[in-house]
Parts: C-alpha cells; sequence; structure tokens
C-alpha cells in the first residue's frame, strides 16, 4: 500500500505578504505579480509597489493562477476570468449548502 505524503501552507487570514515576500512564496519573478495586479487577478493594500500587503489568500490566487498559465496556456485575461467564474461558483455552492435542510 503507498501512502501519499500531502504538504502545504496554512496561512492566517490577519497575513499580509509583501511583494518580495508573495514572490518568493510562489516561486515568481516580481515582474510576474505586477502583471497580476495589473490584470486585475492580484489586489494589494497599499498605494506604491515598495508598501504593497497582500492578504494570504493571494498567495492561493497567485499559485492558481501559475497552474492555469502553465497547465492550459491562458493569457493572463483569461485566468482572471477562470479564477472569478471559479470564485463565483464557490459562493453559489455555499448558498446553496446553506439552504440545504438536513435529512
Amino acid at each position: 500500500m503507498t501512502k501519499k505524503i500531502l504538504t502545504g501552507t496554512l496561512l492566517d487570514d490577519q497575513l499580509h505578504l509583501s511583494l518580495i515576500e508573495i514572490c518568493e512564496a510562489c516561486a515568481s519573478r516580481t515582474e510576474w505579480v505586477i502583471e497580476l495586479v495589473e490584470e486585475g487577478i492580484l489586489e494589494p493594500l497599499g498605494n506604491q509597489r515598495d508598501q504593497w500587503r497582500f492578504p494570504g489568500e493571494s498567495l492561493a490566487r497567485a499559485n492558481a493562477a501559475r497552474r492555469l498559465q502553465h497547465d492550459l496556456g491562458l493569457n493572463l485575461a483569461g485566468v482572471a476570468l477562470v479564477l472569478d467564474l471559479l470564485e463565483e461558483i464557490e459562493t453559489l455552492r455555499a448558498r446553496l449548502r446553506s439552504q440545504e435542510l438536513p435529512s
């Protein structure tokens, strides 16, 4: 029997990452993260790049963006659309779950 070992990073809702930290955490270039911000995929807090702070969930979104680009060959506009649609689906599913009555 083969055992699977899962690894991951648990991020606190209060965690905020700098531009450098998010680049290091998702092993990407600064320019790519800036492109994600320009496309609206990531929304940092702060007005200047050196002041940007990314909420912890931005790391998962950046990693999902990378997978969509790599695996499906999507451009950043396509990535933004897919991520927004996936969030909408999750929101609708959560609403459905909250309305379901226990059996």
